[in-house]
């Protein structure tokens, strides 16, 4: 009985162990309203970890997403060209959350290749105002686009900044329709988007912030890798005051504040030769 023991005890250990230095495996939480952004609120950025045990990273961890984005702290790296291979997906909805408006892509076309790793597009949504901060200067806008592998569930996200401007950002002119459908509508309503292609999100793919966090919103988790592009693009300010209608939110924004780097490799990609 006392060899059965030590042997169930040894196999739980390991798989603790294993556990713990897995890479990322969960997404953001569907219902968001079961935390906010209100930092005088006890569901709140500062209280997040303390909801729930699941959430705990939130709180604890030395990972953590967003950050300030600072020239003193970059290393200058040879990366290498964003290796992205995105079509058009024939199958979406865009999605009330409670926070936050999110097309998922349920077609599983595109995707994005990071040091050998096939990370499938997933999901896009929007934060306002922006998330990550460069030298201490917030934008007006951030999309994110989510990753994740097929098989070990790792996630790569590609954060892209937004600043108020006379050129509309032609992704939101896009969605305009549906963002003005969903106006006001309920946590978990969504709209069928029947075609939509990535290729809209124009991006500059060598000009690019690299660094590994976390997810922003609950749980919190960790080993995400960042690209965040250094291209600064423009929206109006209807476009943002449209998204923002569409998750009828009372709160101001929905960005996480800034988190301590903790001595982090942020590496910035320089243009590719």
């Amino acid at each position: 009985m006392e060899k059965f023991s030590a042997k169930v005890f040894i196999c739980s250990l390991f798989a603790a162990l294993v556990l713990l230095s897995s890479p990322a495996r969960s997404q953001e939480v569907e219902d968001e309203t079961e935390f906010n952004y209100d930092e005088n609120s006890d569901r709140g950025p500062s209280n997040w970890g303390n909801i729930k045990p699941e959430w705990r990273t939130c709180n604890t961890g030395r990972m953590q997403s967003p950050i300030d984005l600072k020239d003193k702290r970059l290393q200058v790296a040879k990366l290498g060209p964003l290796n992205l291979n995105y079509n058009p997906s024939n199958y979406n909805t865009l999605k009330n959350k409670g926070h936050s408006i999110q097309l998922e892509i349920l077609d599983p076309t595109s995707s994005l290749q990071i040091n050998g790793s096939r990370y499938i597009l997933k999901q896009l949504h929007w934060h306002s105002p922006s998330e990550h901060i460069i030298d201490g200067r917030r934008l007006d806008l951030e999309v994110h686009l989510v990753h994740q592998t097929p098989t070990t569930n790792q996630i790569a996200v590609i954060g892209i900044l937004y600043r108020i401007g006379l050129r509309s950002d032609p992704l939101l002119s896009l969605l305009e329709g549906d963002l003005k459908a969903l106006s006001g509508s309920s946590v978990g309503a969504n709209r069928s988007v029947s075609v939509f292609d990535p290729r809209e999100v124009d991006m500059d793919s060598n000009l690019y912030y690299r660094y590994m966090g976390s997810l922003t919103t609950p749980p919190c988790t960790e080993n995400v890798t960042w690209t965040v592009l250094t291209r600064i693009k423009s929206v109006r300010r209807e476009q943002i005051n449209l998204f923002r209608d569409a998750v009828h939110d009372a709160s101001d924004g929905n960005a996480r504040p800034i988190q301590p780097t903790n001595n982090r490799k942020v590496q910035l990609n320089k243009e590719y030769n």
